[in-house]
């Protein structure tokens, strides 16, 4: 049975310890693999504004590869990113509130009540402190209607008329013997001035 591939491994155990992939009796070679895409996908969550040569740069000064094995890891993890997006967001949620948190406790110390103050309602107003919880609607618990076609007028509260097929049949050719024009009426053009009606006036031209 043919191993899986690196790819494919990355995105279902890349946070596995090292011991669990050991487990899963992958080779050494993607283990290692594994390990150091692991590390590069950390360090790109750490520094979202880097460009694709700093990373080819730091892999390189870790791990001693060739440009192209750099290369080609960057790929991968360009790979991975997206998956880890929501992850990527929840991060930079932590380091914003450890940012302000860290601004108080400055500011506090130098006694700098106004920055204080500025801190504490940044912090409230990222984390909505002063919104009450909003109870989740329960989406899976909503039953889908089970509606049918029918030409039963019934289902909305009207009394079917009797024999409503053979009425309609004696009614057709009754009418279309006194008036024959309502079963055939073609389409006639609507008898409207629309230059007049639409056009817009014109000004009067001066006279000399």
């Amino acid at each position: 049975m043919p191993l899986p591939s690196i790819i494919d491994i990355a995105r279902t155990d890349l946070y596995a310890s090292e011991e669990e992939l050991e487990a899963k009796h992958y080779a050494l070679a993607q283990i290692k693999h594994i390990l150091r895409l692991r590390a590069m996908v950390t360090w790109c969550i750490a520094n979202p504004d880097s460009k694709d040569h700093q990373f080819v740069d730091e892999i390189l000064q870790r791990y001693g590869v060739s440009k192209v094995t750099a290369y080609a890891d960057l790929k991968i993890v360009k790979s991975l990113l997206p998956n880890l997006a929501e992850a990527t967001r929840d991060y930079h949620r932590w380091r914003y509130n450890e940012m302000i948190l860290e601004t108080y406790q400055m500011a506090k110390k130098r006694k700098d009540t106004k920055t204080m103050e500025k801190a504490a309602t940044s912090y409230a107003k990222y984390n909505r402190i002063d919104v009450e919880d909003e109870t989740a609607v329960p989406y899976h618990m909503i039953v889908v209607q089970p509606f049918f076609p029918t030409t039963d007028p019934r289902v909305v509260g009207i009394n079917p008329v009797q024999n409503i097929d053979e009425r309609i049949r004696k009614l057709t050719k009754e009418l279309g013997a006194t008036h024959p024009d309502t079963l055939n009426i073609e389409a006639e053009d609507a008898d409207l001035q629309f230059e007049e009606i639409f056009d817009e006036p014109k000004e009067d031209t001066p006279t000399t």
